[in-house]
């Protein structure tokens, strides 16, 4: 079952091969939508504290041409394509509202790719792009901005870099716009939109294109910041190029400088440069709509979580850069032999009490809504079978990790069909309410059927280590106990030892058919021992 998956994943692999064989000779795709993003700073990306695991997580439809060469990023070919990932601009800069303007593109047009030019200079007036100009504004520049520009070529010319750069791109795909945000500089610079006027034709002409089918969207000043003023001057650009519209910042603040977006600024300010560039390319803006759990009900806690019902997914994503999907399966195709929400890709199979996960690969997740009913501690158990000796897995509550990474252990017969149930974690503690619990992969091929949360009986499993078992052989009476510390039955046994064999072989003394168990000699409360059982 895993060698079939195993090979459809090298069938991939040499697909890709091929494919970068032969497409150096292939036509540009129409399907590879591609845009220019130039300016200043906030173009640039000055948030450096952005989030790896939110922001920096690639999107596999979404690619950017480096214009800069960053060896210490892994993309060090200037003109080469490569995943867009923050910083996209300079080596060392931030988040970007470029990075999440492709995302947002992507979202909304599922059958395309985007890619990214990116080419921006803090500190600069839109001189700097301007062909004519530029050599003139370098030499009376600060030193500091000088050295700046030379990450695009030793004589600083960005317009240059952005022409040699694109020309390349439309080897692969077809320009289809431009986003713009500069302007900090230039307050007191009274043919400011001409000169970015300037900048846009000159972009058009070199690369054959037409205004009517190359939109321009800029964006505002930072709101309330220091050049808040200048918003109308980027408003005013609609009398110098029809094919425009603006980025509205209104809510999103300064850092504290009065000039750059936080974090969050530039997630949002990325999805409002996509909504006006799909309003030019009339395409309707995706609204984001949240995840919801599976059967219409938060799961709850405690409880059992079947990890087949897994949240239904939502659409798009939010302006704080969240994520509305409720899975991340690596491939699309489902290995599983269960018709059970097949249409997900999930990789979902059928067991012999149901159904489960299977066919798992390191960085696959699953989210689940669940309403946890009281301030607590809880333990955590699982159903899980694994026919190698790496597999592994981690819980999550609203993001924050509640485990460490799990080993799940070989079977005897290393078989992914023969479940066992494994203590997770002891005593974690968990708030009250509506909660996102996330599970994920972090080594191959667990498989999973569920994973239960619950209140630690009044002598807690972790007890054992400390309590002294009965050595006795004479015959004493005994207790077994549910994993929520129910009392299932009452037998005779001689020795703790004794008890614990006939819990597991006697299913009408457990009453159940598998499970945790905890066994208890009448009298001696001290003398408790868990006893795992499973079929």
């Amino acid at each position: 079952m895993r060698f079939k998956k195993l090979m459809a994943l090298a069938g991939v692999t040499a697909g890709l091969s091929m494919f970068a064989v032969t497409g150096a000779n292939a036509a540009p795709d129409p399907n590879f939508h591609i845009y220019i993003a130039y300016g200043q700073s906030n173009m640039e990306g000055n948030a450096t504290n952005f989030d790896k695991n939110v922001d920096g997580k690639e999107h596999p439809r979404v690619k950017m041409f480096a214009t800069t060469s960053c060896s210490n990023l892994g993309r060090p070919t200037v003109g080469e394509m490569y995943p867009a990932v923050p910083p996209m601009f300079k080596c060392n800069a931030g988040l970007s509202p470029a990075d999440w303007f492709g995302r947002h593109m992507a979202d909304s047009l599922p059958n395309v790719t985007i890619g990214i030019i990116p080419v921006a200079q803090g500190g600069t007036s839109i001189r700097l792009f301007d062909p004519d100009d530029y050599k003139n504004y370098l030499n009376s520049a600060e030193s500091w901005l000088k050295n700046g520009a030379k990450a695009y070529g030793d004589d600083g010319n960005a317009m240059g870099r952005i022409i040699e750069v694109a020309k390349k791109a439309q080897e692969k795909g077809v320009i289809k716009g431009i986003i713009f945000h500069q302007g900090e500089t230039d307050g007191g610079m009274s043919n400011w939109e001409q000169i970015v006027k300037k900048t846009y034709e000159y972009m058009l002409k070199q690369l054959g294109l037409n205004a009517e089918e190359t939109p321009f969207v800029a964006g505002e000043m930072v709101d309330g910041g220091s050049c808040a003023g200048f918003n109308s001057r980027v408003h005013n650009l609609s009398k110098y190029i029809v094919n425009f519209s603006y980025a509205s910042s209104k809510g999103y603040g300064s850092k504290g400088d009065g000039l750059h977006f936080t974090v969050e600024g530039y997630r949002g300010m990325g999805l409002r440069y996509a909504q006006q560039m799909l309003k030019l390319i009339n395409v309707a803006p995706v609204d984001p709509v949240p995840q919801e759990p599976f059967k219409g009900k938060a799961i709850e806690i405690p409880g059992k979580v079947e990890v087949e019902d897994f949240d239904k997914p939502g659409v798009g994503k939010n302006e704080d850069g969240t994520s509305n999907a409720s899975y991340s399966d690596e491939d699309s195709e489902n290995h599983g032999d269960s018709d059970y929400r097949k249409d997900t890709g999930v990789d979902l199979y059928k067991t012999a009490d149901g159904v489960a996960l299977g066919y798992t690969q390191t960085g696959e997740w699953l989210e689940y809504t669940v309403d946890v009913k009281a301030d607590g501690e809880y333990n955590i158990d699982a159903s899980v079978a694994a026919g190698n000796s790496t597999s592994a897995f981690k819980l999550y509550i609203d993001e924050k990790a509640i485990t460490d990474e799990v080993s799940v252990p070989q079977t005897a017969d290393n078989s992914w069909d023969t479940y066992k149930t494994i203590s997770v974690k002891e005593k974690v503690a968990l708030k009250a309410g509506k909660h996102v619990l996330k599970l994920e992969i972090t080594a191959n091929y667990v498989n999973i059927d569920w994973i239960q949360f619950s209140v630690p009986s009044e002598d807690p499993p972790n007890a054992i280590a400390k309590v002294r078992l009965d050595m006795a052989e004479t015959e004493s009476s005994f207790s077994v106990y549910s994993m929520q510390g129910k009392k299932l039955g009452t037998f005779t046994a001689k020795g703790m030892a004794d008890a614990m064999n006939l819990v597991k072989t006697d299913a009408n003394l457990r009453k159940q058919s598998q499970g945790v168990f905890f066994i208890r000699k009448d009298g001696a409360s001290l003398m408790t021992k868990k006893v795992v059982v499973y079929e």
